[in-house]
């Protein structure tokens, strides 16, 4: 088990997938191969009110860009997200990122 988590607060997701193009240019995926895919949620009515949630969810190929990282570089899908909604934590600080954070969020560990 990795010693680090994506947190990926998707409150702020606008669907652009600058996440997934950045990946698959990273990883040198083909069609149809993801890294990261962008998935929709809805549009959606619950309670009277209308949803419509775009979730990134990293894939098994996600390794949250160790060798890239070791060099001191950012992961692309962390660089490239307009909205700046994914970030790599160390677990240990989990707890304390999750407290400061909303109720749309998504923790994936590799």
């Amino acid at each position: 088990m990795s010693n680090e988590a994506m947190v990926i607060d998707y409150k702020y997701c606008t669907g652009c997938h600058a996440c997934e193009i950045s990946c698959q240019n990273e990883k040198g995926l083909k069609d149809g191969e993801w890294g990261m895919k962008l998935t929709e949620h809805g549009p959606k009515k619950l309670n009277g009110k209308w949803f419509w949630d775009y979730v990134p969810v990293p894939s098994k190929i996600c390794d949250l860009c160790v060798d890239r990282r070791a060099e001191g570089k950012v992961a692309p899908c962390t660089l490239h997200c307009l909205a700046q909604c994914m970030q790599i934590v160390a677990i240990e600080d989990l707890p304390a990122t999750l407290a400061d954070m909303g109720e749309e969020v998504a923790v994936f560990i590799p």
